[in-house]
């Protein structure tokens, strides 16, 4: 996978199950699965030395495996572990690829700012060079983007203290929440934008998720395949019609 000074993976957590829109991952939009959009997504993310897919041990996670055969091994690799244990499932998927910095992305995000990612990854490794370096950067605490363009940056150094002293389960499954309740022992910052978007709903978790982000598709993938957040807040002007697709299932 290419050198970078810093050594950046970006490391995405996919399973094949799921109670409110099972196999979500594998659902097609356009001709290809919502998996492959994600990788694709996020091989478009500037700085990142490659991406590794964080999936399980279960006997369905084959097929993620099987997705993840179709890209070249340098630049898409493939990580099983716990099911439950996610951030445990991070740490050794970190530790495998010699991570110095993750980004961590879920699977369910199929409409994922790259240039957001870009952004926000640029200020973090400016941070390293401070007197305070950046141990976690993410855009959602509080949250100004589209629920579903969210981003976490942290360092392996954070990780690892998390990974060893987190016990609660909400951390464990969650692998962010110790690093977040620990600002006496973590450099926290928060990415923002002025205007706030949280009240839109861009990520996947109900079977109207999937009709709203396949609406979003079939209008700007054919010419763009790899449209951005401008692209789609101007289709979202024109089409409020689509907004109203998923709209029950909004963040309160």
């Amino acid at each position: 996978m290419n050198q970078n000074p810093h050594n950046i993976f970006v490391i995405m957590q996919a399973r094949v199950g799921s109670t409110r829109l099972p196999a979500k991952v594998l659902k097609t939009i356009c001709g290809k699965t919502i998996l492959e959009h994600d990788i694709e997504r996020c091989l478009r993310i500037k700085n990142s030395k490659g991406v590794i897919i964080a999936t399980t041990l279960e006997p369905d996670a084959s097929q993620i495996v099987d997705i993840c055969a179709k890209y070249p091994p340098e630049k898409v690799g493939v990580y099983r572990g716990s099911i439950d244990d996610v951030l445990a499932r991070y740490y050794e998927a970190a530790k495998k690829y010699d991570a110095q910095f993750i980004v961590r992305i879920t699977s369910d995000c199929p409409l994922l700012d790259y240039e957001l990612a870009g952004q926000m990854i640029d200020v973090f490794c400016q941070s390293q060079k401070s007197q305070t370096p950046c141990d976690y950067l993410s855009n959602n605490n509080p949250p100004t983007y589209p629920h579903g363009l969210d981003i976490e940056i942290f360092s392996f150094v954070a990780l690892e203290k998390a990974f060893c002293e987190a016990q609660e389960p909400y951390e464990r499954k969650h692998v962010t929440p110790y690093i977040r309740r620990h600002p006496e022992m973590f450099t926290l910052r928060n990415y923002s934008q002025e205007k706030n978007f949280f009240h839109m709903r861009w990520t996947l978790d109900y079977p109207e998720d999937y009709e709203f982000v396949k609406s979003v598709y079939e209008r700007l993938y054919p010419e763009n395949p790899f449209f951005t957040t401008p692209e789609i807040l101007a289709l979202l002007e024109a089409h409020p019609e689509i907004c109203a697709i998923n709209e029950g299932r909004r963040q309160r």
